[in-house]
């Protein structure tokens, strides 16, 4: 029924209450988060800047997120895809990025950041080598993963939500009433 929950502005998840707000779609969240954290860069200049390269990954960690609706006959395809244009068109260029500079952008730890943790740590879950080729991600990620709170939040039992499996994809598949291939 419209308008049943007030906090869902679009009666839709995700939602996160912070600072007496209850904030609604992924980028306004992430948004206020990283302005609240100060991880949006010192200037417009860097704000773009680390917005392109979020973009770009979310762009490539929404083809790993859809994966587990393709259909049986499609994964293996969809496998291929992800990963030849991470290791052709998205890798390359944070590799590049990340050449003598700790971070993304400004030699400061930013969301775009987070973001390449992400995207790494969810792309090795598929292919265990695939920073083989990559020494500076590879350096980046033991980096991000020494710190205290990405550290912890890796450690067995915490709130990192698992790959989706054949349960979540049925669930999600009967919320939504979409058949079930």
């Amino acid at each position: 029924m419209v308008g049943q929950n007030q906090a869902l502005m679009f009666e839709q998840v995700p939602l996160v209450e912070m600072d007496g707000l209850q904030l609604v779609q992924s980028k306004a969240i992430m948004n206020y988060i990283a302005e609240k954290y100060k991880l949006s860069g010192k200037d417009l200049k860097e704000r773009a800047m680390i917005d392109m390269y979020t973009e770009g990954l979310n762009d490539l960690m929404e083809m790993r997120m859809i994966l587990p609706f393709k259909k049986p006959d499609e994964k293996q395809a969809h496998i291929g895809v992800i990963q030849g244009k991470a290791t052709s068109r998205y890798f390359p260029v944070y590799e590049k990025a990340l050449n003598n500079s700790q971070y993304l952008v400004g030699n400061q730890f930013s969301r775009a950041d987070v973001h390449l943790m992400e995207a790494t740590l969810m792309l090795e879950e598929l292919f265990p080598t695939i920073l083989s080729t990559f020494p500076n991600l590879k350096a980046f990620q033991g980096k991000m993963r020494s710190l205290p709170t990405i550290s912890k939040f890796l450690q067995p039992g915490s709130q990192r939500k698992p790959q989706p499996d054949d349960v979540y994809v049925k669930t999600v598949m009967e919320v939504l009433n979409i058949q079930i291939p």
